[in-house]
């Protein structure tokens, strides 16, 4: 049996990358579940997309990273405090994904595909009725390499993402969805614009210098 060397090396190098990265620091310091984490905290800054009280949906949760932030800045300003991990919450969570996840207080997960009903079911009866403020997705594919069938895949999530956020947001509510720069992102930019009054793109810094992920914004959804 042959050994590939050179897989070896790229996980070694990945490895020694992954575990110097001072976000990947951060996170075990803080106790995030991922260094993603960081990336909506740069977007909800440059933003300020979040505040105590909202309707959140976290789609494609998993492991949790996100959905841990926005628990974090729900948390009541108690003398002058917050950011509780635990405790009171100021505001709804609910997460989704295919994927399971670990309890997080205060978030109501839900795991399975949105697109089957029900998990729309159990999704409305998590809301009790009340528009959602800001839907965030980190969702990703599983990339092949394969340029034209990866670009395919992204822009099914996003359609997917701003389906669903065209159906449950408020008409002043906003959408964060992470998308590639490469073979089909200016046709996401205009799904993006078409469907939304305003769209901004953002690229955190703790987001990988080699990644080509970025994060569109979209406020306000055009519905007919």
């Amino acid at each position: 049996m042959k050994i590939n060397t050179k897989s070896r090396k790229v996980n070694k190098a990945w490895l020694q990358d992954h575990l110097n990265d001072p976000y990947v620091k951060m996170a075990q310091r803080e106790g995030y579940r991922a260094r993603a984490a960081y990336k909506l905290k740069e977007i909800d800054e440059a933003f300020r997309l979040f505040r105590p009280g909202q309707v959140v949906v976290d789609l494609g949760s998993a492991p949790g990273a996100w959905s841990q932030y926005l628990r974090r800045r729900f948390a009541p300003k108690t003398a002058g405090t917050g950011g509780a991990a635990v405790g009171e919450l100021q505001g709804t969570l609910v997460a989704l994904d295919l994927l399971p996840m670990d309890p997080i207080e205060g978030v109501h997960f839900i795991q399975g595909d949105f697109r089957e009903e029900s998990v729309v079911a159990a999704l409305e009866a998590a809301l009790g009725g009340r528009p959602v403020d800001v839907v965030v997705s980190d969702m990703a594919p599983n990339l092949s390499g394969i340029e034209v069938s990866d670009a395919a895949r992204i822009e099914h999530l996003i359609e997917l993402a701003i389906e669903f956020a065209m159906r449950h947001l408020r008409p002043d509510g906003v959408l964060v969805a992470k998308v590639f720069h490469g073979s089909g992102y200016s046709q996401l930019v205009e799904r993006f614009k078409r469907a939304f009054r305003v769209v901004k793109a953002c690229k955190p810094k703790a987001s990988r210098d080699r990644s080509s992920e970025t994060f569109l914004v979209g406020w306000s959804p055009r519905r007919v």
